[in-house]
């Protein structure tokens, strides 16, 4: 006898972030020999990154293995939040408090710098500041986020509101949390709309971005840094049409996120761990 099925009937595994904003289909281009800045990676980081550098008069290319804003930027919640992880003890005790305060008033003002970018780019991606129902799965994890409200860290402190069980129907339709907390001015935002919107908004400021083809080593001689990259041929995944070197005089940008290839190792160790909270 077969187990029930986990998934429904009309599963499928792409986000439906997908079914409103299709992945970008791009005009293919020539690579070429040399650029001034070479970026891996055209998620978020990626885009953001080639939108200043070219902006600011710097030949910028941006290359990925898959298609631009295959991973995580297309795939994610939509949440905006203040917070990082880890909080800060954590960080206190591995970088100091100096530099932990420092982490995480960036994470406290990203929030309003998310706002200002999307408006200043008129970015149609559904941005607004809706709060954020945060809920406690048992009573001791009540008391925790209590704790939390009452000791925010001295010149981190934001708003908070402590919402009780008998209470949170005001936030949401279950009996199912012991109560919570809200974060009043955390965000959200449709994440395919808004990369799309830095996609657009990167090709229109002169950037060149070669989709299906991997970075496979960066090195350094001289003062350049030739990338090989290997090349894909289409959607058959297929590797190994085209080996080329790409030579940047100014150090690579790598933006891989969560999907980091072992061929960059080197870059393994010069990455710092954290996370949305």
């Amino acid at each position: 006898m077969n187990p029930d099925p986990v998934f429904s009937k009309d599963y499928q595994s792409k986000p439906y972030w997908w079914e409103r904003t299709p992945r970008p289909s791009l005009e293919p281009i020539e690579l070429p020999k040399e650029t001034e800045v070479l970026v891996v990676g055209s998620g978020y980081t990626g885009l953001c990154t080639s939108l200043q550098t070219s902006r600011n008069g710097l030949e910028t290319l941006v290359l990925d293995a898959e298609d631009a804003g295959w991973g995580g930027s297309s795939r994610n919640g939509g949440q905006i939040s203040t917070s990082l992880k880890p909080g800060f003890d954590v960080l206190s005790a591995k970088f100091g408090a100096e530099k932990a305060r420092a982490i995480l008033k960036e994470g406290i003002r990203s929030l309003d710098w998310i706002g200002e970018f999307i408006e200043q780019e008129k970015i149609d991606c559904d941005f607004q500041r809706v709060g954020r129902f945060y809920g406690a799965h048992t009573p001791r994890q009540f008391r925790l986020l209590e704790k939390k409200i009452v000791n925010q860290p001295e010149g981190l402190e934001v708003p908070i509101e402590l919402v009780h069980k008998e209470e949170q129907h005001s936030e949401i339709g279950t009996d199912f949390y012991h109560g919570g907390i809200v974060h009043p001015h955390h965000a959200s935002l449709d994440p395919a709309r808004f990369h799309q919107g830095l996609l657009e908004a990167a090709l229109s400021s002169g950037v060149s971005i070669k989709p299906q083809c991997e970075v496979q080593e960066v090195l350094q001689a001289k003062g350049l840094f030739p990338c090989l990259h290997e090349l894909r041929s289409g959607q058959s995944q297929e590797r190994g049409d085209c080996h080329q070197r790409i030579q940047s005089p100014d150090p690579s940008m790598v933006q891989t996120k969560d999907h980091p290839d072992r061929k960059l190792h080197h870059c393994h160790r010069r990455v710092g761990p954290g996370t949305g909270g």
